[in-house]
């Protein structure tokens, strides 16, 4: 930038197109209005210059001033220019807009509970998973540390929703966003599957697209539990991983939720060699980590009863709760490099994940 460039405002008016600013041509000067105004993440931000704006752009034949969703709980609206924005802000690279509008799409979907997930004291994030040929098109890391640090497109895609949600949404912390401690997974949550590791079916085929289309599934996801087992009984593995899913101060034994487990590539196989399904492993999963609902506090039984009743009949100390309301609710990802780890990302209990197709760029 030189001299005073126009930079584009927060995606909060709710006029069709967002407001311009006038703003210095110096980093740290930005970076300072941007702290002052609470539109960034507490991370350095990328100007969103008219400029930068205009090139995000050109990766969607769709208008600026198209409103692809309003976001809870503020209900801003999500225009394909806000989304571009935000993206900017984030450091998202242009070819990585569709991704992102699909991502709004799908957290817009009522299933989804964005209001919930916005204005709870729980720390959840959304998770974004992207599976299809266009993962591997923009280098989305589905193998080794594909849940922390190092890929740009996990880095950025994750961040713009989280801006987007935040500035679009209203979502600030202590203000709608009312979470108790929050987890990291609120600053960036995304990563591709690593579906030429996966001996089934993948994410996107299981839920009912091509396997030559991309999608975008958005969970809403409490944080993440390292499983690590050296094992290669399958029979084994599974009962350690039921084990880790049973906790009693839990939403998913609550309400019955929807838990995921990232399986690692060796544990998957390990299933795979055993003959067991994605569809046996939920089973298994969902049998073994039946839990008593004794073990629950005596004010979260209450919660369950007052939850699950019309599920589950009457509700006593005994009575074993499952996790979730049927096997096939139980999400299964395959990602990872080699290791005997797999990881557990307990749910909201509230919120079903919501897959939507990528699509194709101009």
């Amino acid at each position: 930038m030189s001299g005073n460039s126009s930079v584009a405002g927060s995606g909060r008016p709710l006029e069709s197109r967002a407001a311009s600013i006038e703003a210095p041509d110096d980093l740290d000067a930005i970076n300072r209005l941007y702290r002052e105004r609470r539109w960034g993440d507490g991370l350095p931000i990328v100007p969103p210059t008219a400029e930068r704006v205009g090139r995000m752009l050109r990766h969607t034949p769709r208008a600026p001033a198209e409103v692809v969703a309003t976001i809870a709980p503020g209900f801003g609206a999500a225009t394909i220019e806000r989304i571009a924005i935000n993206a900017v802000l984030a450091g998202c690279d242009p070819e990585y807009l569709p991704v992102l509008i699909a991502a709004v799409e799908a957290v817009a979907a009522p299933e989804f509970n964005l209001q919930g997930i916005q204005a709870t004291t729980n720390p959840v994030a959304v998770w974004i998973i992207v599976n299809g040929p266009l993962a591997r098109r923009l280098e989305i890391n589905g193998t080794f540390n594909c849940l922390g640090e190092g890929a740009w497109a996990n880095a950025t895609i994750g961040r713009a929703l989280r801006l987007i949600l935040r500035n679009i949404g209203d979502a600030r912390p202590g203000e709608m966003d009312r979470a108790t401690q929050g987890q990291p997974g609120k600053y960036t949550f995304c990563c591709a599957e690593n579906e030429d590791a996966n001996p089934w079916e993948p994410l996107h085929v299981e839920r009912g697209y091509t396997a030559g289309r991309s999608t975008v599934t958005v969970v809403g996801a409490e944080g993440t539990m390292n499983m690590n087992t050296h094992t290669k009984d399958a029979g084994e593995l599974l009962r350690a991983f039921a084990e880790t899913m049973m906790h009693p101060p839990s939403n998913e034994y609550a309400h019955g939720g929807e838990p995921w487990l990232v399986i690692g590539p060796e544990h998957a196989e390990i299933m795979k060699r055993a003959g067991l399904s994605k569809a046996d492993v939920k089973q298994r999963l969902w049998e073994l980590s039946k839990m008593p609902a004794g073990r629950m506090t005596a004010k979260d039984l209450g919660r369950v009863r007052d939850s699950r009743s019309n599920e589950l009949g009457e509700i006593g100390p005994q009575t074993l709760l499952p996790i979730s309301p049927r096997p096939a609710a139980i999400g299964i990802v395959v990602a990872g490099g080699p290791g005997t780890h797999s990881v557990y990302v307990p749910c909201f209990g509230t919120s079903l994940a919501v897959t939507r197709e990528v699509a194709a760029q101009p």
